[in-house]
């Protein structure tokens, strides 16, 4: 995450939703510890529960002939998830501009802060070309 962005690293209660994922042992290495990569599905997660949580889920995005594909991820990983941990994951929509828009997420086990991340996401038209960031997600944009 660049300097400036998201939300404070270590208060889960500043995000407006928070899901959670159980580690699963298909996430982890032989130490029992979440592969990097299993972090990017967390976030995926959280990011498709927090939009079917404001009335818009991803399968009437994608009937209303739009995509959200991922353009751009920063994570910065604090302490290791491990193998049956119960990680609470917040998300946030952060910055929004013409055809593309930021999350922020932070993913915590006992109020322990594990990672924080951030995600921007194209808006694509049903020929993967960019188009207008749809006004319901304008308008929950802060600030």
């Amino acid at each position: 995450m660049r300097e400036g962005e998201g939300r404070p690293l270590a208060d889960l209660s500043s995000y407006p939703f928070v899901t959670e994922v159980r580690v699963r042992f298909a996430d982890t290495d032989a130490m029992g510890v979440a592969h990097h990569a299993s972090y990017l599905v967390y976030l995926e997660v959280a990011r498709v529960e927090y939009l079917r949580s404001l009335g818009h889920p991803y399968t009437d995005v994608r009937a209303a002939g739009l995509d959200f594909p991922v353009a751009e991820l920063a994570i910065r990983y604090l302490r290791p998830l491990r193998f049956d941990d119960l990680a609470r994951v917040g998300a946030v929509l952060g910055e929004v501009r013409a055809a593309s828009f930021r999350m922020d997420y932070l993913l915590a086990v006992d109020g322990e802060p594990c990672a924080s991340a951030s995600t921007r996401h194209a808006v694509v038209g049903p020929t993967g070309r960019p188009t207008r960031t749809p006004d319901w997600l304008r308008r929950l944009a802060p600030g």
